[in-house]
């Protein structure tokens, strides 16, 4: 039996109702309300190939702008599929063929590697923004503030409206 997997699908803009309605003929999909991201799903033997599917169906229908899996794979990974400009695809082509590489590869090593320094980056100006808290504020007072806000995220004041 040939798995199933979820894509979710981002447009490049809002989905107009006939190009929905449109795509829809081709496969069944459910859209988000502002009609900017979709998510179907598709059989086929690997992720990948579903991803590969999805985009032949949609990309003539809809703004295609990513598809990715829904789910992580067994690697844990969530898989991308994006189709990149001319000049950014023989530049990525010409990197790959240098190093002795993939495309697929080398592209998967600079998101990496694009995501870590944006963590490391966003870790940084956090403990930056602490340091200055905790110039002015004791720990505990902190963690308080902290867990306050937290727990409000996560559990948003009931509606007093009738």
């Amino acid at each position: 039996m040939t798995p199933h997997h979820a894509v979710e699908v981002t447009l490049t803009r809002p989905a107009t109702r006939d190009e929905l309605r449109d795509a829809r003929r081709s496969m069944l999909l459910a859209a988000n309300a502002d009609r900017t991201r979709l998510m179907t799903v598709h059989s086929a033997r690997y992720p990948s190939g579903s991803l590969h599917a999805v985009r032949r169906r949609l990309d003539t229908r809809l703004p295609v702008d990513v598809l990715t899996t829904h789910y992580p794979d067994r690697c844990g990974r969530i898989l991308l599929n994006v189709t990149l400009p001319d000049a950014a695809d023989t530049a990525l082509r010409q990197a790959a063929a240098a190093l002795g590489k993939r495309p697929q590869d080398v592209l998967e090593q600079r998101v990496t590697d694009a995501l870590a320094r944006d963590a490391s980056r966003r870790a940084r100006q956090l403990q930056a923004r602490l340091e200055i808290v905790l110039a002015d504020h004791t720990p505990d007072e902190v963690l308080i503030c902290v867990a306050d806000l937290v727990h409000s995220h996560r559990h948003p004041p009931a509606s007093t409206a009738p």
